[in-house]
């Protein structure tokens, strides 16, 4: 029976995805900062979930990510879903430091640490990733969010060849969906060919179980990408995409003097 860690599974694609294979009668171990949802889940398939609480900006997430591997009696697959949004007009640093600590440094950590264990055990696992269809480009009103998802795909391929180098038969899946209505969307916005959790998990444990490369999801966003690929990047600088409807306006030089004033700048 086929063993799968998911990080980042106390709502959304994540806890979606645990729930689906668990009713199936596959071991899951599932992690993620909140832990209501997942001993929930524990609780109604008790037979085939384990659970941690995981903080992946935390060093000591990867020794928790062993002992969850341990408490589970192994791990076939590695399923990372943990992240975070934000749209950040004013630029605040710290906003953007927080995307970057989670959806890279915290990427980083995590697949390293799957990617070493399948290593250490010589095992021919199967890692997998949630990044987006928001790292084709970098996006202005996106700023830290695309530019994070755009690493963690470069992240993957970098390991995977590292893996080839090996020849350690590791199996690398990159899924990349559009706009998901979870948690981490304004749920007073409305956005572009939206999906929901229950759309989309099918499609992602098609992608696991058939062990694609890349899979965008779903067939609408294929299409959208490879047109958005295709804009020439001189041009794309200039252009102002819409995220959501309705869209916050971009920051007016008065909103900028104000910030400055309430945080004592101009002193």
């Amino acid at each position: 029976m086929k063993k799968v860690v998911i990080m980042g599974a106390s709502s959304g694609m994540g806890y979606g995805v645990a729930e689906a294979l668990a009713s199936r009668g596959v071991k899951v171990g599932i992690a993620a900062r909140h832990t209501a949802p997942m001993k929930a889940l524990k609780d109604k398939y008790p037979e085939f979930v384990e659970y941690a609480k995981i903080d992946i900006t935390k060093p000591e997430a990867v020794s928790q990510l062993n002992d969850l591997i341990e408490e589970l009696g192994g791990m076939d697959i590695y399923f990372h879903v943990a992240g975070i949004y934000n749209e950040n007009l004013y630029l605040d640093p710290e906003t953007d430091v927080k995307v970057a600590q989670t959806n890279c440094c915290g990427f980083a950590r995590m697949i390293s640490a799957a990617y070493r264990y399948f290593r250490t055990n010589k095992k021919k696992g199967q890692i997998a990733a949630i990044t987006s269809v928001a790292g084709t480009k970098g996006i202005g009103r996106l700023a830290a969010y695309s530019s994070s998802k755009k690493f963690g795909q470069w992240y993957l391929d970098a390991v995977e060849q590292m893996s080839n180098a090996e020849k350690s038969g590791i199996i690398f899946t990159d899924i990349r969906p559009g706009w998901v209505r979870t948690p981490l969307e304004n749920p007073n916005e409305n956005y572009p060919m939206n999906m929901t959790v229950d759309y989309v998990v099918p499609l992602i444990i098609k992608a696991i179980v058939k062990k694609y490369r890349v899979a965008v999801v779903d067939w609408r966003w294929n299409i959208f990408t490879g047109i958005w690929r295709s804009i020439p990047q001189a041009l794309w600088v200039k252009m102002n995409p819409t995220i959501s409807t309705p869209d916050p306006n971009y920051p007016t030089v008065g909103d900028m003097q104000e910030e400055v004033h309430e945080l004592g700048l101009d002193n």
